[in-house]
């Protein structure tokens, strides 16, 4: 594994009052160990799986591709400062990598256009066309084979989000591709129990305090699929 583990610090805290300092599942998880080359964060929204991998993305040096966020009615002045009062331990030193999210690829496909028009050269490493002319779902899948078969850690939050069940098993297949060839490290927030699959994959449910691993077949999302598909809800 490139990243070890990362360990959380309470006494960096600058608050316990507002979110995220205020989730008990990070006041009783001093440290996560990463052990396989996939691991999955799993739970309800609010239980601060997006928040750690955002934290871990911001200590590793990785770039979140954002354009300036629009005004808002409420501002949380705590809600990106999470990556101050972690550390993470690598293996044998730190990797390059990259974040996904559904909600901010859009812009970095845009950003990626922009650089296309002055050098076009860009777009072949993401499959030789502009991601903004492809499907969502297609030009998503053509970043993943492009960008993840570099060394590195990569970080994806809820990617099933903008996928059908097909791709999302193609997505499967290629984490268990990519994993099993042993260049790449993957920490995914997901609530697809689709992507939950994948194996040899190691699983934290922040449903409870402390964050701890739970078998596939005992998320609560492959227990309420189950329970739909066989009509017992």
């Amino acid at each position: 594994m490139h990243l070890k583990s990362v360990a959380i610090h309470l006494d960096r805290y600058p608050t316990r009052e507002q979110y995220p300092f205020n989730l008990r599942v990070f006041h009783e998880t001093p440290t996560l160990a990463f052990s396989a080359p996939v691991t999955m964060f799993v739970g309800e929204n609010g239980t601060g799986k997006s928040t750690l991998l955002e934290a871990i993305a911001r200590k590793a040096g990785i770039h979140i591709w954002r354009n300036a966020e629009k005004d808002r009615f409420e501002v949380n002045p705590f809600e990106q400062q999470f990556h101050r009062c972690i550390s993470l331990e690598w293996a044998d030193g730190a990797v390059p990598g990259s974040f996904f999210g559904s909600s901010v690829f859009q812009d970095f496909a845009r950003t990626l256009d922009a650089w296309a028009a002055a050098d076009p050269g860009q777009l072949e490493y993401f499959g030789g066309k502009s991601l903004l002319t492809q499907s969502h779902g297609q030009s998503i899948m053509s970043f993943f084979k492009a960008r993840y078969q570099v060394r590195g850690l990569y970080l994806l939050d809820e990617p099933e989000t903008a996928l059908s069940p097909k791709t999302q098993i193609a997505l499967l297949d290629l984490l268990a591709q990519l994993a099993a060839a042993g260049h790449a490290q993957f920490i995914i927030a997901t609530h697809s129990p689709i992507l939950l699959a994948c194996p040899a994959t190691t699983i934290y449910s922040f449903d409870h305090a402390p964050i701890r691993p739970i078998p596939y077949d005992q998320t609560d999302h492959y227990r309420l699929y189950k329970a739909f598909l066989e009509g017992t809800l």
